[in-house]
């Protein structure tokens, strides 16, 4: 399935079950394990779980593949493997406690040079 599709897809299954702040990071020149990383925060473990369980029944009605799931059981952090997209559900809490945007957005030289302006001299 064409990576623009697929990401309009898991998009739009968040949307329908109203996740809030979805991201989506271009992780093309960061890594080759993925293309996309989409995160999306839920209120309760209640909403985080259905967040994750759309975006799997949308994607295989779409024809696409779900390869895995992890976190379904405590509900705070699912992730959902796509293949070229992972998609991180969580709650506003632990999203911004892991802070993955931070993470994903810069290369690590640009990590490290933010790391050596922010230190004391």
């Amino acid at each position: 399935m064409d990576i623009r599709k697929l990401q309009k897809i898991v998009v739009s299954a968040l949307e329908d079950i109203k996740g809030k702040d979805i991201e989506v990071i271009n992780t093309t020149k960061l890594t080759s394990m993925f293309d996309r990383l989409v995160i999306a925060t839920g209120d309760s473990n209640r909403q985080v779980r259905s967040l994750a369980n759309n975006v799997q029944e949308k994607v295989k009605e779409a024809g696409g593949e779900v390869l895995s799931t992890e976190g379904e059981d405590s509900g705070e952090w699912v992730l959902v493997d796509l293949g070229d997209i992972v998609v991180h559900i969580m709650q506003p809490t632990v999203r911004q406690y892991y802070n993955l945007e931070e993470l994903w957005q810069a290369t690590p030289s640009q990590r490290k040079k933010a790391a050596e302006q922010g230190k004391p001299e």
